[in-house]
Formats: structure tokens, sequence, C-alpha cells
């Protein structure tokens, strides 16, 4: 094994205009490091601008969604110079931030567990399936590491701040049930169903109007940081721009006349 990289493979299909990715590594539980970070941040990159996919569903194979960074790989990149190390990291950080910038839906399909920055993964994205025998772990305290990828962001911007401190301090495993309850995960199923679900909400995001909902994943990713002015002005530019949209044509005159839209992809 190179430094920093894992044996997992990143898989596509396109399913009725839905962009299913698979992290693949039998042997890791879909651990992740640079190879992968490139690959998935090409992917969504390119499929912002992809008019034929409608959303993504982003997923692990073997009954696992991801174990995160690969350990062995990690103990190793303690033999590697600071420089090599940080290219790693700046590599995780665009991968997440493509998959916070992609103006397609990403929604989690969560089957057994999400740990370390398979956990952050999960959270970046925009809505979360998971089985109810899920666990979510920050594991990082448990081999002396502080989280990476966006983790703490991701879980406080989710969650009390109680829990995010249960999670990081501990490295307890937290089952999908908790996360459910407080609104981290959108659907809970049972095993072998999460995939499913998150294909049914995939649907609901292609049918409706995508260029109104890439706006909308903008703005809500903007909300945390934006002062109330701003994000007010923001918003009224947006409605203002898609008022005259072929989208707002559709669906108000589908309103009016009491009919479902149907939006032009």
């Amino acid at each position: 094994m190179t430094p920093m990289t894992s044996t997992t493979e990143i898989r596509t299909e396109l399913k009725d205009g839905i962009l299913v990715v698979t992290m693949d590594g039998p042997k890791t539980r879909n651990s992740i490091g640079a190879p992968q970070y490139l690959a998935l941040r090409a992917i969504l990159m390119d499929t912002g601008n992809d008019r034929g996919v409608g959303a993504v569903v982003l997923t692990g194979a073997n009954g696992f969604f991801s174990s995160g960074g690969n350990v062995n790989a990690l103990k190793e990149s303690r033999t590697l110079p600071l420089s090599e190390v940080s290219k790693n990291t700046d590599a995780l950080s665009a991968m997440i931030l493509a998959l916070r910038g992609c103006p397609k839906p990403v929604i989690a399909a969560v089957e057994g567990g999400a740990a370390g920055l398979g956990l952050a993964l999960a959270l970046a994205c925009d809505m979360v399936t998971a089985t109810e025998t899920a666990k979510f772990t920050a594991a990082y305290v448990k081999i002396g590491l502080t989280p990476d990828g966006g983790t703490t962001f991701f879980l406080r911007e989710a969650l009390p701040r109680q829990l995010v401190s249960e999670l990081c301090m501990l490295g307890r495993p937290v089952g999908a049930d908790r996360l459910h309850a407080a609104g981290a995960v959108n659907a809970l199923t049972p095993e072998g169903g999460a995939v499913e679900a998150a294909m049914d909400l995939a649907r609901a995001c292609a049918a409706g109007a995508r260029d109104a909902i890439g706006t909308i994943k903008a703005e809500i990713a903007g909300a945390a940081h934006n002062g109330l002015a701003d994000h007010i002005d923001l918003e009224g530019r947006n409605i203002n721009a898609a008022r005259y949209g072929d989208e707002a044509g559709e669906g108000l005159a589908a309103f009016v006349e009491k009919r479902k839209p149907v939006f032009g992809q």
C-alpha cells in the first residue's frame, strides 16, 4: 500500500436520472484516501454541469457506508513530511467543498454505519437515510487524533453541542435512531433499505424544479454564515431572478390550473 491510499473503488451508475455513487472497498469497510478524494471531487464537479442528472445518491458497498481514513495509511503518514500530508488534507477539503458546492441534491444512504471521515461525508450530504441498526462514530479520539473533513462543522450544524461532544470527545458510536430523533437523519429503514429510501428522495428532487433546487441548496449552505440582512437580500435577488424563468412559469400555471407541474429537465 502506498501512503495515504486505500483499495476502495468508486463506482458510478446512472439510474433514471439519478447518479448512484458507490464506495467499494471490502477489505477496509470502504475506507477512503487521496485517490478517492480526487475521484469523488471530479464526479461531483462533472455532475453539477450534467443536465441528465437530477440528483446523486452516495452509498457504500459491503453493508457499510465508509470507515473513513485507512488507519494503516494514517499510521504510515507519520513518516511523511508535513508538505506531503498537507497535500492529502487539501485534497480532502476540495472533495468536501465540491460536495457542498454541487448544485444537485446529494443523498447519503447509510447501511451498517459511518465512521470518522465517513461520518463527515454522510452529514455533508443534503439528506441522509440510514438503517435502523446503523451506527455513526467520530472515533478519531480513540487513536489520539482530532476530526477532519468538516466533521465537527457538520455535526454542530445538525446536532446539539452536548451530543457532538459525546460523539467527538468519547468516540462512542451513536445509533441512527438518536440522529433521526435529532433531525440529522431523514429516514430510518430496515436493513438493506437505505439505498431505496435515498432513491425515493432523489427521484422526488429530480422531478422537481432543478434550477430552483440548486439555488435553494446554495442558500441553505450560506445561511449559517451570512448576516440576516445580507441573506434576505440574497433571497430577494434569487426569487426575483427565478420568477421570470421557465420553472416558475410552469409551476405557477400548474398551481392555478390545479394540476401537477411538469418541469423541463
